[in-house]
Parts: structure tokens; C-alpha cells; sequence
């Protein structure tokens, strides 16, 4: 799959790094590893993690930020990271599918797994792909469908609020020597998810009720925040749209006179472009943080980088 990421603008990456929580350790920089070791999943749980951590662990990515998390493939390496660790971090609701068995493979009887959604209140997916017109073969897609819970907790900002708690709470038990490190990170950074919401309620404000158009199926909590309703393509980004599915869709963009259908960064404009060009709109962008470069992995600042961007995008393809 072709990948196309982001770079931050030089003053605004400078300005993000000098309001970040603590001081995040890279992963490429094992010289100046401190603390704990702890492991991650994929980016946004890599994100809250180092927001938390700051100098108190050294945090480092399962899957790599260039990699989203449907297509993880572990490697030996994998194994050795989590034989060291003391703390392995997880989103859960079976966003990891290959998890379970690669901790197991590992036998670290000492590691200690956050398990960051819960107590989160979730969203049921949809009942049975058909509801979405897609048909498949007994084994087509198999181990990338959704469970019975949707999985994208961490693109609502108050949600993003009780995984970081979770991950402040399990980083505590672990490591109460470095309890005031994390609990002083988590409030710097839970503090800084709730103005977010304030802001992006405001500016989505004049458009509760409207319909948006994702590619896979990754908006629901997003939506059910901000009062607005989110319809997708596919269920998840490995799958192929059905004829059922572009009918679908462009039956809702005729019915909602969206101005925009929004890919995502790792699909470009391949999934969308026929469809748009037949109903004369365009294709924008809504970035659900499963994957990122390097540098954006390394800041904790990149989720609000990225949240602002998408409701611009977003408040773009309302026709605002």
C-alpha cells in the first residue's frame, strides 16, 4: 500500500515541541534510553504514551508509525522488545488482532499490559457487513473486519482523556517511583486534550445534524461528540468498495450536498477519484492517526496538529 505522509511546518513542529508534555524519548535513540521500558502499539497510543512517560520510560512502537495496524507483520525483533519490557500499552477493542499471540510467543510473565479503552463507553459496529452492501468470499478479508465494537476511541478528545488516565494509572503501578512524573504529564496533557474539544465543538457548532463521508469506518465517536452523523465506503481500509457501496455513498452525497468525500493521508485520492469526479466534488483529507512518519511518532504535540487539521478539513467539506 502506498503511504503519503504529512510534515509539520518548521515554526509550528518548533512551537509544538517547546509546549510538549515532558520530554519524549525517541525510539531511534537508544543511548539515551531512562526509566522503564515500556511498548506501544501504533502511533496514537504511542502518542498518549509519550505524553505520560516523558523522562520517566523509555516508550517505544510495536507497529512503526509507517505502518498502520491491519497491516502489522511482527518480526523477531518484535519478540525481544516485549521479552524486555515492563509495560506493554494497548487501544484494545480488538484493534490489535495479531496481539495476543505475539505476547504469548514472548513469555514475559513480568509484563504488565494497559489496556487503554478501559471503562471507555463504546459504539457498536454495524451489524453484519451486508448493512453496507459488501459481499465477500469465505475468506476475503479475513482478520480485518471490525469486531462488534468500533475500535477508534482516540479520535474523540474527551475518550483520548480517559485512555491517557488509564495509561497514567498503569504507568503508576508499574513505576511508583516516577507516580509524580506521570500524574504531572497526564494532567499537562489531559488539560490540553479538553481546550481541544472546547475549540472543536465551537467551530463544529454550526454544523450538528450534517452528514460526512469517511473512506473506512473510523469517525463514529468522532461524530457522536460533535453532533454530527458519519457514513463511510468500506468497513475497513483493506477492503474494496462493492457497487452497492459507491451507490451508497452517492446517493448520501447527492442527498447531503456534501462538497467533499474524505480519503485518507495512506489512500490519496485513488478510492475516491472516479466517484467525485462523477458527482462533480472534490476530495479532502481526514487523517484518523492509524499511521504517520517517524518525526510526527516522536511528539505527543502531532495529535493536535493533526485533530485541528481534519476539522478544517472537514468544516471544508460541509462547505464552510
Amino acid at each position: 500500500m502506498g503511504l503519503r505522509f504529512w510534515r509539520l511546518p518548521g515554526a509550528l513542529f518548533l512551537a509544538a515541541s517547546l509546549v510538549a508534555c515532558g520530554a519524549p524519548r525517541q525510539a531511534d535513540q537508544p543511548s539515551e534510553t531512562t526509566g522503564i521500558e515500556v511498548v506501544t502499539t501504533f502511533l496514537p497510543i504511542t502518542l498518549f504514551t509519550r505524553a505520560v512517560a516523558g523522562d520517566c520510560a523509555t516508550v517505544k512502537a510495536l507497529v512503526p508509525p509507517t505502518t498502520g495496524p491491519h497491516d502489522f507483520q511482527a518480526k523477531p525483533g518484535d519478540l525481544a522488545a516485549l521479552r524486555q519490557a515492563r509495560v506493554l500499552v494497548k487501544n484494545g477493542l480488538e484493534m490489535e488482532s495479531f496481539l495476543d499471540k505475539l505476547v504469548a510467543s514472548a513469555g514475559n510473565s513480568q509484563l504488565a499490559v494497559i489496556d487503554s479503552s478501559r471503562g471507555i463507553a463504546t459504539i457498536d459496529s454495524p451489524e453484519g457487513e451486508a448493512e453496507h452492501g459488501h459481499e465477500h468470499g469465505e475468506d476475503e478479508g479475513h482478520g480485518h473486519a471490525h469486531g462488534a465494537v468500533n475500535p477508534h476511541i482516540w479520535l474523540d478528545p474527551l475518550r483520548a482523556v480517559q485512555q491517557v488516565e488509564t495509561i497514567r494509572d498503569g504507568l503508576v503501578k508499574a513505576d511508583p517511583s516516577c507516580a509524580e512524573g506521570y500524574k504531572r504529564n497526564a494532567a499537562a496533557y489531559t488539560a490540553e486534550l479538553r481546550v481541544l474539544n472546547d475549540e472543536l465543538a465551537t467551530e463544529l457548532k454550526p454544523y450538528r445534524g450534517k452528514t460526512f463521508i469517511a473512506f473506512h469506518d473510523f469517525a463514529p465517536y468522532f461524530a457522536q461528540r460533535y453532533n454530527l452523523k458519519a457514513d463511510f465506503l468500506v468497513d475497513v481500509p483493506e477492503l474494496n468498495p462493492s457497487p452497492a457501496d459507491l451507490q451508497r455513498v452517492a446517493a448520501e452525497v447527492r442527498q447531503t450536498q456534501l462538497k467533499a468525500l474524505l480519503s485518507e493521508p495512506q489512500e490519496g485520492q485513488r478510492s475516491f477519484n472516479t466517484l467525485a469526479k462523477d458527482l462533480g466534488i472534490k476530495i479532502s483529507v481526514f487523517d484518523p492517526l492509524e499511521t504517520g512518519s517517524d518525526q510526527s511518532a516522536s511528539d505527543p504535540q502531532t495529535y493536535f496538529v493533526v485533530m485541528r487539521r481534519n476539522v478544517a478539513d472537514l468544516i471544508q467539506a460541509f462547505g464552510g
